[in-house]
């Protein structure tokens, strides 16, 4: 498998499910055909198609009935250059943000930024210039067309793309103004240790696109990629969406509102869905209470994958159990804990998705999907995405774990509920909460998911999704919460029917054109807790999935470190969709999805690149 994303077998495989139906248009579908992000026509001869006028997207509220985060005073640990953050160091640059909001009563609200993404190189890997003034307009720009439907006119902020800096290893890091405030950092300037000498400032990598470069044209890109999309290598069913992220003129589209089965490109729709349900600043907790019996302790998960045993935990900056372990030993006092009870009964229905392959609960990409687990279920978490062998049992594997850490025998471990709060009685009573740790802020765990295209957490952080929409946490109760969540964004649900969060489920479909919706929704102003969603994209030629791509392969060299996607890889399926820079400056969002790929990913993902590479390399106007 490599590193790809979803799963890929080279002996070929066929749709074989577990015989449960997805959510699909059965459970949860919210068909919102007036909903739209507006889009211009279709460029396709003889007649251009019209598209319904739609109205903008709604902007951001906080998610009703969410809790507060309480700030965490300790250092968030800076993550290595293979697992990209989302945000940047301190320095003499800033960040665009948008003013923090006051706090209403005694809950704390955390501010928000705002602007486009990020371009080139993980934000954990590449600097970007402090302060450096947006380039001139070329001489003889085109004037951009006017809009084909009514809708706000992204600022010249999206030309202010979110730093891309350096971080090298045992490089101290703080990160200014608001994403402090998310991830947990001090407010104040890392310090430097005794007689060390400081890092001098990061020089230019990447220039970030140009705000005045002018627009393709719809025929410029046309010429362009109509050679590459018909393809052999690529099979009969290639659909394509291209548009322009500040202006959202469509250039061109190809079976563009088509479902089609994504792949790992699902994780896009699960990073914007959870962070508008829940907030880039939301954690997850794992609690620990006081059981029925004396002694009992229970363990009660909350859907945190990246859970850590201790601290050779596979996930940078996790809640430990070792952590919680003290906690629940100085709340019990001298009372010597007997039993550990796992409550996972936050989560719901099958532990498999619909849809999945038969080895990929053993393949290493995707495994059980329980409210409680460790390391990713991961048997060792020293192995990494991809090729992990997974526990069979998570929840109880980490039960034992904790049970180990508390000094009581894996043999009385078992599963169970929480009991209710009581008033006296035994001390502490049964329900007390006798600690909790809670998971890094969902702007992490989204930069983990996509940079990693880690399957397990995305089913998690899907069924978030579910649990702030008062959904069932299961596969069927997350693709219904996803659907609404999209539809409540003002884009057409009736382009999207899921079966889980992942993509590994051969039963979703997805447009193209609603994941360019998608990416351009996440760079808009009125949405600035969507703008995470950028941080954790693979860069061409550079990281993640993307590493060895954009490289070698003929016709691709020119979207090295100008592509930024997220790819998908199935058996005859592959996919990819994300951002590119035009030879000219101009930013633009595109997707490719193809799932009838007659051969293998040798031959398929160079001609997928190609058609990026074309759109970097060319002005196509």
């Amino acid at each position: 498998m490599g590193r790809e994303d979803s799963h890929y077998r080279p002996d070929g495989g066929a749709a074989r499910g577990t015989g449960r139906s997805g959510s699909g248009g059965a459970t949860g579908r919210v068909p919102v055909p007036d909903a739209h992000l507006p889009r211009a026509a279709e460029p396709s001869p003889p007649a251009p198609e019209t598209v319904p006028e739609r109205p903008p997207p709604l902007p951001w509220r906080p998610p009703a009935g969410s809790a507060p985060v309480a700030p965490n005073t300790g250092r968030f640990p800076t993550l290595d250059g293979n697992r990209p953050t989302s945000a940047p160091p301190g320095g003499s640059a800033a960040i665009p943000t948008s003013p923090a909001r006051p706090p209403s009563g005694d809950e704390s609200t955390i501010p928000i930024p705002t602007g486009a993404p990020p371009l080139g190189p993980p934000i954990s890997a590449l600097p970007a210039s402090a302060g450096a003034a947006s380039p001139p307009a070329p001489t003889g720009a085109e004037p951009l067309p006017a809009p084909a439907a009514p809708r706000r006119r992204l600022p010249v902020v999206l030309a202010l793309v979110l730093l891309l800096v350096l971080a090298g290893v045992g490089v101290g890091v703080t990160r200014p103004g608001p994403v402090a405030g998310w991830l947990g950092d001090d407010a104040g300037p890392a310090s430097t240790a005794a007689g060390a000498t400081a890092e001098p400032d990061p020089s230019d990598v990447l220039a970030g696109p140009d705000p005045n470069a002018p627009l393709p044209s719809p025929d410029g890109v046309r010429a362009a990629l109509d050679p590459l999309v018909g393809v052999a290598d690529l099979g009969d069913r290639v659909n394509v969406s291209v548009a322009d992220v500040t202006s959202g003129h469509t250039l061109f589209a190809k079976g563009a509102d088509d479902g089609t089965v994504p792949a790992s490109v699902t994780k896009l729709a699960t990073a914007v869905t959870v962070l508008a349900a829940r907030g880039p600043g939301y954690r997850i907790p794992t609690r620990a209470v006081a059981g029925a019996k004396p002694g009992e302790v229970v363990i009660v998960g909350g859907g945190d994958p990246t859970l850590a045993v201790d601290k050779k935990g596979y996930y940078p900056g996790a809640a430990r159990l070792d952590d919680l372990a003290a906690q629940v030993r100085t709340a019990l006092g001298g009372v010597a804990p007997t039993s550990v009870i796992v409550d996972g009964s936050i989560y719901s229905g099958p532990v498999y998705g619909p849809g999945w392959d038969d080895d990929i609960p053993t393949g290493g990409s995707g495994g059980a999907v329980t409210a409680l687990m460790a390391d990713g279920a991961r048997r060792d978490p020293g192995v990494g995405q991809g090729s992990a062998e997974r526990v069979t049992e998570p929840d109880l594997a980490a039960g034992r774990s904790f049970a180990r850490l508390l000094g009581v025998p894996a043999a009385a471990v078992k599963r169970g509920t929480a009991p209710a709060a009581a008033a006296g009685g035994a001390t502490p009573a049964a329900g007390t909460e006798l600690g909790v740790v809670q998971s890094p802020p969902l702007i992490r765990l989204v930069d983990v998911m996509i940079s990693e295209s880690d399957n397990l957490l995305a089913e998690a952080l899907a069924r978030q999704v579910a649990l702030a929409r008062n959904q069932p946490a299961s596969f069927d109760g997350a693709a219904a919460a996803m659907d609404a969540e999209v539809a409540e964004l003002g884009l057409p649900a009736d382009e999207i029917a899921l079966s889980d969060g992942s993509g590994l489920s051969r039963r979703n479909r997805i447009s193209p054109s609603l994941l360019t919706d998608l990416v351009r929704l996440a760079a808009s102003p009125d949405h600035p807790e969507l703008a995470g969603v950028f941080g954790g994209l693979p860069v061409g030629g550079w990281s993640g999935t993307l590493n060895e791509r954009y490289r070698d392969a003929p016709g691709t060299g020119a979207g090295a470190g100008t592509v930024r996607a997220k790819t998908g890889t199935l058996t005859g399926v592959h996919a990819i969709a994300g951002l590119v820079t035009t030879a000219d400056g101009r930013l633009l969002t595109f997707a490719v999805l193809t799932d009838q790929v007659p051969g293998g990913r040798e031959e398929a993902q160079p001609a997928l690149d190609r058609i990026a590479a074309a759109l970097a390399s060319c002005g196509c106007r």
